[in-house]
C-alpha cells in the first residue's frame, strides 16, 4: 500500500465515523496540517504519527519487514 492509498483509506474511515480533520488531529494529538498531508498522500509521516492516527480511528497497522540477503546489499 502506498502513501496515497493509505491517505485515502484514513480519509474514508474518518468520514465514516463523522469526524472532521480538526477533531481527528486533536484526538490523535497531531497537527491539523499533518492530518491533511496524510490524507492527501503527501509527505512522509513518522511511524509514531501514523500509528496515533490509525489508533484514533480504531485501525490496526501491520508492518512487514522485507528480508534482505547479503547479495542485495
Amino acid at each position: 500500500m502506498n502513501t496515497k492509498e493509505i491517505g485515502t483509506f484514513i480519509k474514508e474511515r474518518r468520514q465514516s465515523l463523522n469526524i472532521n480533520q480538526l477533531e481527528l488531529s486533536e484526538l490523535a494529538g497531531v497537527g491539523i496540517n499533518t492530518v491533511v498531508a496524510i490524507e492527501r498522500g503527501q509527505g512522509n509521516p513518522k511511524l509514531e504519527t501514523l500509528l496515533a492516527v490509525a489508533d484514533t480511528l480504531g485501525l490496526q497497522v501491520e508492518i512487514k519487514l522485507k528480508e534482505r540477503t547479503y547479495e542485495e546489499m
